[in-house]
């Protein structure tokens, strides 16, 4: 047998498992409920986020209602009081007081109107805080024509790009609200206030961030109150784990003592009893040779040398029913031992025994058990049905993982049985193996032939 590639050597495991099992445990829960918590904060996070943004999306909304209503509120409750026939005839002294009027009690108190604005239905602007725009005459759209039969006042982002615009800030984004007043003799005029968009964000985030504290505070609360339920549910999984693995070694205990009591009752009495027989009859032919009976002689021999055979089978089985090196020698020598008759019938093998990190990490008697187990019994199809030329045996051990791997280049087996493992008994045992230590078995059929056992557990 050829050996490749050896990095490590399995050890015995000194510590104690279930000191070692408790640690490992607890620290899983621990790194299970940090997880949980990160993603609780992840996800607290975006629906903060998406929150926050969808209140701002509310208090805009609410801020150019709220535009909406303070333009109604001015237009009907300021200027069109105060609009007077003088007024809409550019009288010098009635525009200036109304000027004055409009500065005093509109744009003194609000900071955020950039422009305020009366229009006759004929495009004519009766009156701006702009005076150069005061009497000019431009096209009005359909839609602003429609607003002077309308009592409703609305908003919409100005175009800054138009002619009555022309002395607007070009890089200033504006919000205008218009609508419909009546002059002194009750004919339509449009009254119109641009507010600088600036502000309408600015009021939208205020009124957005008090929602905050209700949404923020209530994704936190129920974040920590989270984590003590999932620390609870851990600790509950744990204690079952930690039960299902005191259950699994009691039951691996068991079976290793079941073992030995059958090696040894084998050893002290059937062989025992068997090697007498062989002697006997040994001696019994020597006898019939002497007294020249050759014909019952060679019969007696036969027996004898049979009988030989028989014991040294049976000594094989004690191997495979316990071998005595796996705990004392490691994991490696005893697979060796497994390979060995196939060697000796001129397939070629080879064992690797790795880990990842090069460090000489100990498998512990559990899987050491397992694995052997599981080699025992792949070997075992391997040498009976697969016709193979080449084994390949791998065991690579991680910091959370342990694997064996077997590969053999024989006859294979059908997809059926790689894809419905309850069909074949040596598959089910080696299903049953893999799932009492907390892991799995994977069986590959390649289209290159042969077949690939891979048995993964949790180091």
């Amino acid at each position: 047998m050829s050996v490749r590639g050896h990095t490590t050597t399995t050890s015995v495991e000194t510590v104690s498992s279930d000191d070692a099992s408790h640690a490992a445990i607890t620290r899983t829960r621990r790194i299970a409920v940090l997880q949980f918590a990160l993603t609780g904060v992840t996800a607290l996070l975006l629906v903060a986020v998406g929150a926050y943004w969808a209140s701002r999306s509310v208090g805009t909304q609410e801020a150019i209602r709220d535009a909406r209503d303070r333009t109604t509120i001015f237009a009907h409750g300021i200027v069109e009081p105060e609009l007077s026939a003088e007024v809409l005839q550019g009288d010098a002294e009635a525009m200036s007081d109304f000027d004055g009027l409009v500065r005093d009690r509109i744009l003194t108190l609000e900071p955020s109107v950039a422009r305020i604005k009366i229009w006759s239905s004929d495009g004519r602007i009766v009156y701006s805080d702009e005076p150069r725009l005061t009497g000019n005459v431009y096209v009005l759209d359909a839609e602003t024509l429609e607003s002077f039969e309308t009592g409703e006042a609305e908003a919409e982002i100005s175009d800054l790009a138009g002619p009555e615009n022309r002395y607007e800030d070009q890089d200033e984004k504006l919000l205008e609200v218009y609508l419909a007043i009546e002059g002194p003799d009750g004919e339509p005029l449009l009254f119109e206030m641009y507010y600088r968009y600036d502000n309408v964000i600015e009021s939208a985030g205020r009124i957005g961030l008090q929602f905050a504290p209700t949404v923020f505070g209530g994704l936190l609360l129920l974040e920590l109150v989270q984590i003590p339920l999932a620390w609870r549910l851990a600790t509950r999984l744990s204690r079952e784990q930690e039960r299902r693995e005191h259950l699994l070694q009691q039951a691996i205990d068991a079976s290793d003592l079941e073992r030995r009591r059958i090696a040894r009752d084998l050893h002290d009495g059937t062989v025992q009893e068997l090697a007498g027989v062989a002697y006997t009859l040994a001696g019994v032919g020597e006898q019939l040779a002497t007294a020249g009976d050759t014909t019952h002689a060679a019969a007696v021999r036969g027996a004898a040398e049979e009988t030989r055979r028989s014991i040294g089978a049976l000594r094989s089985l004690f191997v495979e029913i316990y071998p005595p090196n796996l705990h004392e020698t490691g994991l490696e020598q005893a697979i060796a031992g497994l390979l060995a008759p196939l060697n000796a019938r001129g397939i070629e093998t080879t064992l690797r025994v790795e880990t990842s990190d090069g460090t000489d990490r100990g498998l512990g008697r559990r899987i050491e058990s397992l694995f052997f187990r599981a080699a025992q019994e792949a070997l075992r199809n391997v040498s009976r049905h697969s016709h193979a030329s080449r084994v390949d045996v791998q065991v690579v051990v991680t910091a959370t993982t342990a694997v064996l791997r077997i590969h053999d280049d024989g006859v294979g087996i059908d997809q059926k049985s790689a894809q419905d493992k309850g069909g074949h008994v040596g598959l089910r045992l080696l299903t049953d193996l893999a799932a009492e230590a907390g892991g799995h078995l994977e069986l590959d059929a390649p289209e290159a032939g042969g077949t690939i056992v891979t048995i993964m557990v949790p180091a």
